[in-house]
C-alpha cells in the first residue's frame, strides 16, 4: 500500500449463505444490475503427493510412495495456481522432501518444485494423478532462477509457467503430455532493469501476475524511503532475451520492457486541500498493491485507498481511460481476486464472515482520515502470523451493493474438523477460475504453532487429511453453469495513459499528502469535520492525525458524531507503533459506537510477520452487537 504494503474426494456442496450485513453500504456502490441468487457449488478435494513426516533423507519411503515419486513434508504448505489450457490439470508449488540420496532416481523429488495435478480423477501414465514438471532440472538449465513459488500461472500455449521470478518452459511440448520430458524443461529468470547501464541484477519484483493477453505482465515492488517501507504497481511486457549482453544473470532470461509504474504525481490524490478545506477523490487512481487484472484485460485489479475509514477493499481500473470500480465494500478485508474470463463473475478471498476486522472497520461511513496513518497497520491484522482467516466468496461483476456481500463458496459443510468450512482452515492466495468459467481451484491451510497452542491460548487441532498434513487443494464446482467458450485476449498496449514509464534510477515519486495544519471536510451530505494534521519533532512526516465529526455524512443513511485521534510512529522499516483514541457515534439506519479503552488503544505491529500484540482495546459497536479485537498472538 501507499500508506505504509486417483479420483476428487467429495467433501460437501453449497446452495446458501448469502453474507449477513454487517452495517449499510455506502451510497457509492448503487445497485448496478439485481443482485444474483445463490447457486449450487460442489467443493471436492484434490490429490497430493503422499505425506513424510520428516524432512530426513530417505524418510519417503518406498512403502509411503510405492511409485517412488516424491512425499510432501507433513508440515508444509502448498500454493496452488491456475489451470492448463485444457482444464483438466492445476498448477501446484509445493515442498518435496524425505527423498533418498543420489544417486538413487527417486533423490530429484527434492525441495520446492512446481507439479499438476489432475481435476478428473484421471492418472499420468506411472499411476500418480500429478506429475513433477521441475524435479531434476540440471542446474545449468535453471541459472539465475529463483524458488519456484509463488502464484504459478499456466500461458494459454500451454508450454510455459510464470512461478515466482520464473518461467518453466517445455518447448514445443504441452506441460502435461507424455512429450513433455524433463530433457525439455527450461527455468529462465526474469528481470527487471533498474539501471541506466543494464548493470546488476535488477530491480526487486513481487506479487507477478500474468495479463490474459499472455504478453504483459503487472507487479509490485517495495520502496524505502524517509524511513519508511511503499510499495509501487508497475505494468510491463515479457521479452525474451536469449544471449544478454549486460546484467545479471547472463543467461538467457525474461525481461520486463516497456514498464510504467502505475502512479502519476499528477493525477488527483485521494486526499488534497485547498486552502484549509480538505477533498475526498473516491475514484482516484491510488493502486496500493497490483493484484491481477479483470479476465479480458482491460482492467487492472488492486488493493487500493479506502473508501470508508478501516476499510480496505480491492478496485479495478481501466487500463486505457483510468475509469476507477470499487469492486468490494464489506467492512472486512479483502485482498487476492480473481475475475472469471467472461468478465461476469469474481472470486475473493475475504474475512468477511469471520469478525477478524469488525472492530476496527464495521462502524460505516467513517471518511478515511486516520488512515493516512493506519492502513498499514490495519491491513497488518488481517492475519495471526502465518495463520489468515481467508474463507472463499463468489461476487457478481458489480460487486459488493445494498445488502448483497456475495456467496461463500464452501459454506456447504458442517464445520466439523476436516470439512469444507471447518474453521481451523483458512484459504491462501490466490483463486483461480478455469477458462471455461465452471470451476474454481483455491488451497487451504490448517492453524499451526505457532498461531496456536504454546503460548497462544488457542489449542492447535489434530489433522484429519492423509499423513496428518496441514495443507490441501480444493476444488469448487459451478454445478448449473454451462462451460464458456470465449476468443483469446486480444494484445493490449504497452501504454498506460494515467501511469508514468518507468525510468531506471529515476527518484521514487512522493506522494502528494496535506501539509501539517487544520482543515474541514464538509461532508456530501451534511455536517462537517474538523481535521488537525500534525508533524512529528524532525518535522519529515506527519505523526499525529486528530478529527472531530459534527453530523457527518457522506451518504445520508449514517451520520458521524464524536472525535478520534491517532498518532503513528514507524519503529523500524516494517515495524509500526501506533496510539489510538476513538470515541465515536453514529446514528441513522444503525446505531454504532466505535471507542477505545479510557488510556486508549496501542498497537505494535511488523506489517511482514503480522503479530497482533496491543495494549488497551478498540470496540466497536453496531446495534448492540459488540465486536472487539482479537487477543494478543491469536
Amino acid at each position: 500500500m501507499h500508506y505504509l504494503t486417483g479420483s476428487a474426494l467429495i467433501l460437501g456442496s453449497v446452495f446458501f449463505a448469502i453474507q449477513p450485513v454487517y452495517g449499510s453500504q455506502d451510497s457509492t456502490q448503487k445497485s448496478l444490475t439485481p443482485p444474483p441468487s445463490p447457486e449450487p457449488i460442489v467443493v471436492t478435494q484434490l490429490p497430493l503427493p503422499p505425506v513424510t513426516p520428516n524432512s530426513q533423507p530417505g524418510s519417503c519411503t518406498p512403502n509411503i510412495n510405492p511409485h517412488r515419486t516424491g512425499c510432501l513434508l507433513q508440515s508444509s504448505q502448498i500454493q496452488s495456481g491456475n489451470f492448463l489450457p485444457d482444464d483438466n490439470h492445476v498448477l501446484v508449488s509445493m515442498n518435496f522432501s524425505g527423498a533418498p540420496a543420489a544417486p538413487d532416481p527417486a533423490s530429484i523429488y527434492n525441495g520446492t518444485q512446481l507439479i499438476i495435478v489432475k481435476t478428473d480423477g484421471d492418472a499420468f501414465p506411472n499411476g500418480d494423478p500429478w506429475k513433477c514438471l521441475t524435479c531434476g532440472v540440471p542446474a545449468k538449465i535453471k541459472v539465475g532462477s529463483t524458488e519456484l513459488t509463488p502464484y504459478p500461472q499456466a500461458f494459454l500455449d500451454g508450454t510455459r509457467v510464470l512461478v515466482g521470478n520464473n518461467i518453466v518452459d517445455c518447448g514445443s511440448a504441452q506441460l502435461a503430455s507424455p512429450s513433455c520430458t524433463l530433457d525439455k524443461i527450461h527455468i529462465y529468470p526474469i528481470r527487471w532493469n533498474d539501471k541506466l547501464d543494464g548493470s546488476g541484477p535488477g530491480g526487486p519484483i513481487r506479487e507477478l501476475r500474468l495479463h490474459p493477453d499472455n504478453v504483459h505482465l503487472g507487479f509490485n515492488s517495495f520502496t524505502f524511503a524517509n524511513g519508511q517501507l511503499g510499495q509501487f504497481a508497475y505494468f510491463s511486457r515479457l521479452q525474451f532475451n536469449p544471449s544478454p549482453q549486460s546484467g545479471e544473470p547472463r543467461t538467457p532470461r525474461y525481461e520486463l520492457v516497456n514498464v510504467t509504474r502505475l502512479f502519476r504525481a499528477s493525477n488527483p490524490a485521494p486526499v488534497s486541500a485547498t486552502g484549509n478545506r480538505l477533498f475526498l477523490n473516491e475514484s482516484a487512481l491510488a493502486v496500493g498493491e497490483l493484484r491481477g487484472f479483470t479476465g479480458r484485460g482491460n482492467e487492472v485489479t488492486y488493493v487500493g485507498n479506502p473508501v470508508e475509514s478501516c476499510n480496505m477493499d480491492v478496485f479495478a481500473a481501466d487500463l486505457s481511460t483510468g475509469k476507477v470500480r470499487r469492486l468490494t465494500s464489506h467492512p472486512e478485508y479483502v485482498d487476492p481476486i480473481d475475475v472469471s474470463p467472461d468478465d461476469r463473475w469474481q472470486v475473493i478471498l475475504d474475512t468477511r464472515g469471520t469478525g477478524r476486522q469488525m472492530f476496527l472497520s464495521g462502524m460505516r461511513g467513517i471518511p478515511p482520515m486516520v488512515d493516512m496513518l493506519v492502513a498499514a497497520v490495519v491491513s497488518s491484522t488481517r492475519n495471526n502470523g502465518a495463520r489468515r482467516f481467508f474463507l472463499p466468496w463468489l461476487l457478481d461483476r458489480d460487486g459488493d451493493r445494498g445488502d448483497y456481500y456475495g456467496q461463500q463458496i464452501n459454506a456447504g459443510g458442517d464445520g466439523s474438523a476436516g470439512s469444507i468450512n471447518d474453521p481451523n482452515w483458512n484459504a491462501g492466495a490466490d483463486p483461480k477460475w478455469s477458462h471455461d468459467g465452471t470451476r474454481i481451484a483455491y488451497y487451504e491451510n490448517m492453524v499451526v504453532s505457532p498461531a496456536c497452542g504454546g503460548r497462544n491460548p488457542l489449542p492447535c487441532p489434530d489433522s484429519t487429511e492423509p499423513g496428518g498434513r496441514v495443507t490441501r487443494l480444493m476444488l469448487a464446482t459451478l454445478t448449473s453453469r454451462e462451460p464458456v467458450r470465449l476468443e483469446p485476449v486480444a494484445v493490449v498496449s504497452d501504454e498506460v495513459p494515467w501511469g508514468e514509464p518507468y525510468v531506471p534510477e529515476s527518484a521514487i515519486p512522493e506522494l502528494s499528502l496535506p501539509a501539517p495544519g487544520n482543515y474541514i471536510l464538509k461532508g456530501k451530505v451534511s455536517g462537517v469535520a474538523h481535521v488537525t494534521m500534525i508533524e512529528d519533532m524532525a518535522r519529515s512526516a506527519i505523526e499525529t492525525i486528530a478529527v472531530t465529526y459534527h453530523h457527518y455524512s457522506d451518504d445520508g443513511v449514517n451520520f458521524i458524531e464524536g472525535s478520534e485521534r491517532v498518532s503513528n510512529t514507524p519503529v523500524s522499516l516494517t515495524i509500526n507503533r501506533v496510539n489510538w483514541y476513538s470515541n465515536l457515534m453514529s446514528t441513522g439506519k444503525e446505531v454504532a459506537t466505535k471507542k477505545t479503552s479510557p488510556g486508549g488503544f496501542h498497537l505494535e505491529i511488523d506489517t511482514l510477520t503480522n503479530i497482533f500484540d496491543a495494549n488497551g482495546t478498540l470496540t466497536t459497536t453496531i446495534d448492540g452487537k459488540v465486536w472487539t479485537q482479537p487477543a494478543n498472538r491469536t
